[in-house]
């Protein structure tokens, strides 16, 4: 069809943009375990955001209550032990809900930390007065021994002496943690130190955090957290001020929102000099990036109780487990006790695992998405244990359903790690669309310059966003780049083709 727009005769018709983001799996609730469904439906729809984001923050926050405390054996006889040890990013613009979203499951952590911060102050009030007596009762034994030596009754002092020492086993009470916000790698460790079953670091922000880590200088700070990913090693930190820290148990849970724009930055950063080569970024394994919702409706409603109750007692039922009891194994030389798959299941995960290693060897896939889905090798029997133990109070052989469900969470989620990583491997066209879209809104003159758009701070059009989105579209013929004589020296100016304004 010819255009109506004038001026249009001498351009050449714009060739099109890539869609933009690769689609996603929207989240199914059949994702959840049953006891978390009813709440976690609850709390997307009176917040009106995806699903997604309470979804990823609960199980999150469930798998940092299990910790250490049983892990699961994917193979059938082999000793490999998984700590069902995860990390989440939920990804949106400010006003997708992201925060709130995910803080309402943390409540579920806080009120765990409540119950432990009075329980922790009366045990130090017993203490402080059991410290107090012992004292006096020390001061009255040294005062025997004094005597006994003076009468040279070496031998009863000395027997005064033992009995004192033995006497005096007073243990400290440390409060159980169970969230921190905030803090240098030496006070996570003394607070791991005092709660080997692990913590959860919440931050509402990660693309701080994760930049803090790319700092010269924090190398050991990065290497405590790729550690405590694991969640089966210790570390040991040196320092002259502090001396020798030793975690024995090194367990850390991450959960926190991202922005798109400096989501897409660091990834390009990070990916291109090297940085994420260790795969700290890649450890988020439930990390996820939803579409944004096209509707609105305002949700005015008590919120469903009775499923936060439902919810709550899971909370509170995994917060003290006994492994052996629902059945898990310890091996002879120690470690996390384990439970194993059914036989349904192992054959489910073995089949599943097979295919995924396949797909690793195939080299079809960059090497930031190839380490990502390496990591669902523990992913994938991580969400089966969690989601059993969830279920399934007695416990026993993580079942053939929850199995189905874990496997259904790696499938959705790989399509999340595809957009993410389609952020880093094409920024040019990232930025391209941006520019795209302003241009079409009217926010940018049909003849610009590159400064013009640069010093808007509009998202992925930093200095050099700008430069390759507008060498993109010189490409596709969508604009033209001319150089315009004056009285200093030349510059390049843009100039709109007219045809892109009637797609």
């Amino acid at each position: 069809m010819k255009s109506t727009v004038p001026g249009t005769e001498s351009w050449s018709d714009p060739l099109p943009l890539p869609k933009g983001l690769p689609p996603v799996q929207k989240f199914d609730l059949e994702l959840l375990p049953d006891a978390f469904r009813p709440w976690i439906e609850d709390i997307a729809t009176r917040m009106q955001c995806p699903v997604d984001y309470p979804a990823v923050g609960a199980m999150v926050a469930i798998a940092s209550v299990v910790g250490r405390q049983v892990g699961i054996h994917p193979k059938r006889h082999d000793d490999w032990t998984v700590t069902p040890n995860v990390w989440g990013a939920v990804i949106g613009r400010p006003a997708m809900m992201k925060s709130p979203a995910i803080a309402e499951p943390m409540k579920m952590l806080e009120q765990l930390e409540n119950t432990a911060r009075e329980q922790y102050a009366a045990e130090m009030g017993e203490f402080k007065a059991a410290s107090m007596l012992q004292k006096e009762e020390a001061k009255v034994v040294k005062t025997k021994i004094a005597s006994s030596l003076k009468n040279d009754d070496k031998q009863e002092a000395e027997k005064l002496a033992h009995q004192a020492v033995a006497d005096s086993t007073l243990k400290e009470p440390t409060r159980c943690r169970y969230v921190t916000n905030s803090g240098t790698v030496e006070k996570i460790g003394e607070i791991l130190a005092d709660n080997p079953r692990g913590i959860l670091v919440f931050r509402d922000e990660l693309t701080g955090w994760l930049k803090s880590l790319d700092r010269e200088g924090y190398e050991g700070s990065r290497a405590f957290y790729l550690e405590g990913w694991n969640g089966t090693g210790r570390f040991t930190h040196d320092t002259i001020s502090r001396g020798t820290l030793e975690v024995e148990a090194l367990t850390l849970s991450i959960l926190g929102g991202i922005q798109p724009g400096p989501l897409s930055s660091y990834l390009a950063q990070a990916l291109g000099s090297g940085a994420g080569d260790d795969g700290l970024l890649q450890r988020l394994q439930l990390i996820v990036w939803p579409d944004t919702p096209s509707t609105w409706c305002n949700i005015d409603c008590q919120p469903n109780t009775q499923a936060r109750n439902v919810a709550w007692e899971v909370f509170r039922r995994l917060d003290r487990i006994d492994p052996h009891a629902m059945g898990a194994k310890q091996r002879n030389d120690g470690g996390i006790p384990a439970l194993r798959f059914c036989d349904e299941a192992q054959l489910l995960f073995d089949q599943w695992r097979t295919d995924l290693e396949h797909r690793l060897r195939s080299d079809d896939m960059h090497p930031a998405l190839e380490a990502h889905l390496a990591k669902y090798r523990s992913l994938a029997p991580s969400l089966a244990l969690l989601c059993h133990l969830i279920d399934n109070p007695q416990g026993g052989a993580v079942s053939e359903a929850s199995t189905l469900r874990a496997l259904a969470w790696c499938e959705y989620l790989e399509s999340h790690a595809q957009r993410l990583y389609s952020q880093a491997l094409s920024p040019e066209v990232v930025s391209a669309i941006q520019l795209d879209r302003h241009i079409k809104r009217g926010d940018v003159d049909m003849v610009f310059k590159a400064r013009d758009i640069y010093r808007k701070h509009w998202r992925s059009l930093d200095k050099d966003g700008t430069k390759a989105a507008l060498n993109y579209l010189v490409d596709l013929d969508r604009l033209k780049a001319e150089t315009a004589d004056g009285p200093g020296r030349p510059t390049t100016v843009y100039r709109v083709n007219p045809l892109i304004l009637e797609e």
